[in-house]
């Protein structure tokens, strides 16, 4: 997390490329970018990645393409979305080394393992749009075996909430 005070009178912050820590709640309505390229936004500050921990309550899985599940942390469920079509996706962003797309690939069948109705887990990711809604595209998954790591979660983001991401909007200057 940057933060940079403009003539120290109106400090802006910034949590580009930072997984910030928000619960369903906080997410589900964070407001929607103009066009696609740019970031949601929580109050004026742009959101671009995401940590979560809950409990994966939904899983869609289709093999060799990707793996839709849903996190459930008790404000609200998550939508998630963990791509598996590294080594066969057209897409233009792949333009990467052979042996990155297999280290990709190879990280998210492991996150796959992970993914289980019931069990509870940590979810990372960019936020990203789907059909107008707002879902996380993973980048990696780690299942939780401390039994306190939801109310973990919830303190640091109530936390984080009211010491960070509430103190600061960005300047229209």
């Amino acid at each position: 997390m940057q933060q940079n005070n403009n003539n120290n009178k109106n400090p802006s912050i910034s949590l580009h490329n930072t997984h910030v820590k928000l619960l369903a709640f906080d997410l589900l309505t964070l407001t929607p970018p103009p066009s696609p390229d740019q970031p949601f936004t929580r109050k004026s500050i742009p959101i671009t990645r995401l940590e979560a921990v809950g409990t994966i309550t939904l899983r869609d899985h289709k093999p060799s393409k990707f793996l839709r599940f849903a996190v459930d942390d008790g404000t609200g469920c998550i939508p998630c979305i963990l791509w598996l079509n590294h080594l066969t996706s057209p897409h233009p962003a792949r333009r990467r080394s052979p042996q990155d797309l297999c280290l990709l690939a190879d990280a998210a069948a492991r996150s796959a393992e992970v993914v289980k109705v019931g069990a509870v887990a940590r979810v990372r990711g960019r936020v990203t749009a789907f059909k107008g809604s707002v879902q996380i595209t993973v980048t990696d998954v780690v299942g939780e075996r401390d039994p306190n790591a939801e109310i973990l979660h919830w303190v640091d983001c109530v936390k984080l909430a009211r010491n960070c991401y509430n103190l600061v909007t960005l300047s229209s200057s």
